[in-house]
């Protein structure tokens, strides 16, 4: 039963950055209306030097993580890497595969595909966070910063997605209304989300306990 959990676990952390994967390229899909700040900077960089949105979200992944082993390394690991290197291509496969929604001349359905991806992807961020699998890079790096400038970690994750969004936003990158909405919408999305994986997992070890507790009591 350990493993059977174990392996619901990991399941559940590859689903959850498969749907961080298909919400940011769904979001990507209609950019012109703003997008994540992090994604802002991927897509600047795509558009300036080219390669794929994901290969520049993969680049700027390990370079945090690069930078966190160096500051903090407690917030990095297996789970770390394995965000690093697997969103991107998630993002570009869904980019290529031809089966998301092209934007539209109609600013209702370009909002619903932006809600959606929006949705999927903080759904995605508690279903990877749950398991306990590892922080992503950007989570671990802005905690590191938290940690060593004595700042709370929601106004180091402001601070460092400001200087991000300014950085993406020199560079040319999709800055718009949807942008500043990210925060509003994804955040109690993945809270909600992280707390009913969490339940779900914690149920799943309290019925995994509960027929080793009943032998105990026979004997």
């Amino acid at each position: 039963m350990k493993n059977i959990i174990k392996l619901f676990r990991y399941a559940l952390f590859f689903l959850g950055l498969s749907c961080i994967g298909l919400g940011n390229a769904l979001a990507v899909k209609v950019k012109f209306l703003g997008l994540h700040p992090w994604e802002v900077l991927n897509v600047a960089l795509y558009q300036k030097y080219g390669w794929t949105i994901g290969t520049w979200s993969v680049i700027c992944g390990l370079f945090l993580v690069l930078v966190s082993l160096i500051v903090d390394r407690k917030y990095i690991s297996i789970g770390t890497f394995l965000n690093a290197l697997l969103i991107g291509p998630i993002m570009d496969f869904f980019l290529r595969s031809g089966l998301l929604p092209h934007a539209s001349s109609h600013i209702l359905i370009n909002l619903l595909i932006l809600l959606a991806g929006i949705i999927i992807a903080g759904i995605g961020g508690g279903m990877y966070v749950a398991p306990g699998i590892g922080a992503g890079p950007r989570d671990g790096f802005m905690l590191s910063i938290a940690d060593k400038t004595g700042l709370s970690v929601s106004r180091a994750r402001i601070a460092v997605e400001c200087l991000v969004l300014l950085l993406g936003f020199f560079l040319s990158g999709p800055v718009f209304v949807a942008t500043f909405l990210y925060t509003f919408i994804q955040s109690p999305i993945f809270q909600t989300s992280l707390k009913m994986f969490r339940i779900l997992l914690l149920n799943l070890e309290k019925k995994e306990k509960l027929p080793a507790a009943e032998i105990t009591q026979k004997g």
